[in-house]
């Protein structure tokens, strides 16, 4: 297999590996577990390609060079104009035209995946526009990055069973590259030393020949016999856990026909479209559903099925290393609840039962979910983010709602749920981080995603037989919603006074350990100390609180949403050549910066299309579909070309072509981003339905139509209250048995009261408050059933 003259190349381990552009014009996989390759394009050439499973890069890119082996060099990545027409919305089989900017020559691809063999094709037309074929020299370009990382790659030239190729291995992957001609020359190297880009741009064509790199970041390079096959080639790359397997797999796809084999793949994806809501109809000028739904499955996991992860790109990956091997490929909990909703929507059903089965398989052993997570569930980052543990009852509730007899038996999703619950009521409402993977406090967005969920919950329970958790679990609900606004609505203050508004919802309010009305009448920014740092996150707000009107808390023209609206367009709108768009909050760092230079730890925010789709539901939720139908162009308006991808952030400042900057288009960041595509489903759906399509029924009956409020106000050791709400029943909660001693007078007399279980791993009791006068105290403590002990410290609660 290997060259039996082998010469090491020089420059051991190179430079510094790095990805590269994170906006994609293109994304793909085939519909079928077989094939285990997924594969992207920019710049008109492949990029990152990942095998075995959608959560591992194995490559940076792909692409050609030209020479005429003189004195001419060209690479098509950066010296064409180029055109990528997917070969029919939804099917991504990629149809590229790449025309050099010095009009001397021309490349058409089309690229697809071997629906049967774990193999990227690239069927490949060169096109002289000046001068003869002969005139020219051709080369690919491959740099692999296998198993995630750019550094620890070895190559070398060689054969598979007589078929010339070049091969590259890390750990126990590896990879076999050939074209259907046999290669001219190869040559494999160290990048920015002995790698075949090096050795072309200085002598115009290959003469460095070496065969093996070992241990670094590399780049293979082979000169395609443009003579031989008359300019029309292709270029196979295959995996496999060996480079046996791999060069198997490369050898198979190039004897297969190239015409069948795209059939194949084409009629697979074409079959799965047919089976779905047709959302499209009537089309629009710039209709994005079928790409979109066509974007959630070339994101999912073969392996694991259900698993989908954030997104096939690495942001500003041009500028990162093998230091970013988490982020957007991983599974964000959120983000795929999100994708099955979607899958929903689009009555994919059974692809969003897979995602629940997967979620089901993946729960922590308390409950929770991991912030995010390896496909296989290993947790990535340490945080624990509330909503995501939310967020899967909420999945179970829609398909119960749309698909219930697919479910089955609801015991059997019982104990997911309940678990669920159970963490959220033992650990909420305070969410230690929020959404945007940032500080914890109360936040409007985890606040509704809590509630309904706690709602949804208490649904399943009743369904199964649970009616003691299911009447705690509503309770719960009622307590936390009648205290949105104590937790997380600021009035006064600088900010409110400028906007000319009572007050607004803020984006994250700090956890004052149960202050009385904590957000009332905060120090204004101009008086307060540089250190105060909970007084300057109720001046930050975002559009989240908008999850108050979507999760059905809050009515759309409640006088407190209506402020926050002002203060969000005030503050957070951003006018593009498309339309209004959205900040993710005031302060945000998470962008380019100013200069338009990559985001390094540090930036500016940039607006999210994501949040026009948002808004755009609540405009629904309003009764103004003209001014959502409107965002939704939006949307449509934020993709790259003919892309059709939707990036996670747009550029808002004036174009810098230099750094490929244009204003409304894609910055660094991801593209695409598989939650923007969900919510542009959704809202697709919501537009057919005339209503919110994922809105709970269970927070609009309950707050918005019945009304209900709560007898009862919550301790939890979590949220110890100071201040109790005159004619409120004061609830402690606690998570083990205890008996709880309370006294009314001072501690001259006391009564005890034991705990009950709620069957949620909490246990209560509720202390006769509700009659007890204004300014009058309750003082307790604890002794714990477990060991006899006392808890040794005194709790005072004072009626406000």
């Amino acid at each position: 297999m290997p060259d039996s003259n082998e010469r090491f190349a020089p420059g051991w381990p190179g430079i510094p590996p790095r990805w590269t552009s994170s906006v994609k014009s293109g994304i793909g996989t085939a519909l079928n577990p077989h094939s285990r390759v997924w594969y992207t394009l920019s710049h008109g050439i492949l990029n990152e390609v990942y095998f075995p499973r959608v959560d591992q890069a194995c490559t940076r890119d792909l692409g050609l060079i030209i020479t005429d082996g003189r004195g001419y060099f060209s690479e098509e990545k950066r010296h064409c104009s180029f055109e990528n027409v997917p070969f029919e919305p939804g099917v991504p089989v990629y149809q590229l035209t790449n025309t050099s900017l010095d009009g001397r020559y021309r490349i058409r691809k089309e690229v697809f995946s071997d629906p049967y063999r774990n193999v990227v094709l690239q069927r490949i037309r060169f096109e002289p526009l000046q001068g003869k074929l002969s005139d020219y020299r051709c080369y690919a370009l491959l740099a692999p990055h296998l198993a995630n990382w750019g550094y620890g790659n070895t190559g070398w030239t060689g054969d598979y069973k007589g078929h010339s190729m070049l091969f590259a291995k890390r750990d126990h992957v590896a990879l076999a590259f050939a074209c259907s001609v046999p290669w001219l020359a190869r040559s494999v190297g160290f990048v920015g030393y002995s790698d075949g880009w090096q050795d072309l741009s200085q002598n115009f064509r290959l003469t460095w020949d070496y065969t093996r790199a070992e241990n670094g970041n590399l780049g293979l390079t082979g000169e395609i016999d443009l003579a031989a096959c008359n300019g029309q080639f292709v270029l196979a790359l295959g995996f496999g856990r060996n480079c046996w397997e791999a060069g198997q797999q490369v050898t198979s796809s190039l004897l297969e026909d190239g015409d069948e084999v795209r059939d194949h793949f084409v009629r697979q994806w074409k079959s799965w479209h047919d089976s779905l809501m047709p959302l499209n109809q009537p089309p629009r000028e710039c209709d994005l559903y079928r790409t979109s739904m066509a974007v959630l499955r070339c994101h999912e996991s073969k392996d694991f099925v259900g698993g989908v992860i954030a997104g096939l790109s690495i942001p500003w990956g041009f500028n990162k290393g093998d230091e970013d091997l988490g982020g957007y490929h991983l599974v964000w909990p959120r983000d795929l609840v999100e994708t099955a909703g979607a899958l929903i929507a689009g009555k994919a059903v059974v692809d969003a039962l897979l995602v629940l089965r997967y979620l089901e398989s993946t729960q922590e052993a308390d409950g929770h979910w991991a912030q995010n997570l390896w496909l296989d569930g290993r947790p990535y980052w340490a945080g624990i983010q509330m909503d995501e543990t939310a967020f899967p009852i909420l999945l179970l509730d829609l398909l119960r709602r749309e698909a219930g007899d697919l479910l089955g038996d609801l015991k059997r999703w019982w104990p997911m749920v309940r678990n669920a619950a159970s963490f959220i009521v033992r650990n909420g409402p305070v969410t230690q981080q929020d959404r945007w993977e940032e500080d914890g406090g109360y936040s409007p967005f985890t606040l509704s995603v809590e509630i309904a969920a706690l709602l949804a919950a208490a649904d399943v329970a009743d369904l199964v037989g649970e009616p003691v958790p299911a009447a705690y679990l509503r309770d719960t609900a009622d307590i936390w919603n009648d205290n949105i606004e104590r937790w997380t609505y600021a009035v006064g203050g600088d900010l409110a006074r400028r906007i000319g508004v009572e007050g607004y919802y803020v984006r994250i309010a700090p956890d004052t350990d149960g202050a009385a009305s904590p957000l009332q009448g905060f120090v204004p920014i101009k008086n307060r100390p540089p250190d105060q740092s909970s007084a300057r996150a109720l001046e930050v707000i975002s559009p989240d609180s908008l999850a108050l009107v979507r999760f059905g808390l809050r009515a759309h023209d409640d006088p407190r949403i209506l402020n926050t609206l002002k203060a969000v367009d005030l503050i957070l709108r951003a006018k593009l050549p498309q339309g209004p768009c959205w900040y993710r909050y005031n302060g945000d760092g998470y962008g380019e910066h100013e200069d338009g230079s990559p985001f390094d730890g540090t930036g500016i925010g940039r607006p999210w299309p994501l949040l026009a789709g948002e808004r755009a539901h609540y405009e629904i939720s309003a009764g103004r579909p003209e001014f959502a139908d409107a965002l939704l162009r939006v949307m449509e308006g934020s993709t790259a070309g003919a892309s059709r991808l939707i990036p996670e952030q747009v550029w808002d400042g004036p174009d810098i072509p230099a750094l490929e900057l244009f204003t409304g288009k894609p910055t660094g960041s991801a593209c695409p981003l598989v939650w923007a595509h969900s919510e542009y489903i959704k809202l697709r759906r919501s537009f057919n339905d005339g209503r919110v399509f994922d809105q709970p029924p269970q927070t609009v009956q309950r707050y918005l139509v019945e009304k209900r409020s709560c007898q009862y106000f919550l301790w939890i050791f979590n949220n110890k209250v100071r201040t109790l709400p005159c004619g409120k029943t004061l609830r402690i909660a606690v998570l083990n048995p205890a008996t709880i001693r309370w006294s009314v007078d001072g501690w001259k007399s006391w009564l005890d009261t034991p705990t009950r279980d709620t069957r949620l791993g909490v246990h209560v009791v509720d202390l006769p408050t509700d009659k007890m006068p204004v300014a009058h105290p309750i003082v307790f403590t604890f002794r714990w059933e477990a060991d006899g002990r006392w808890e040794g410290v005194d709790y005072n609660v004072v009626v406000e």
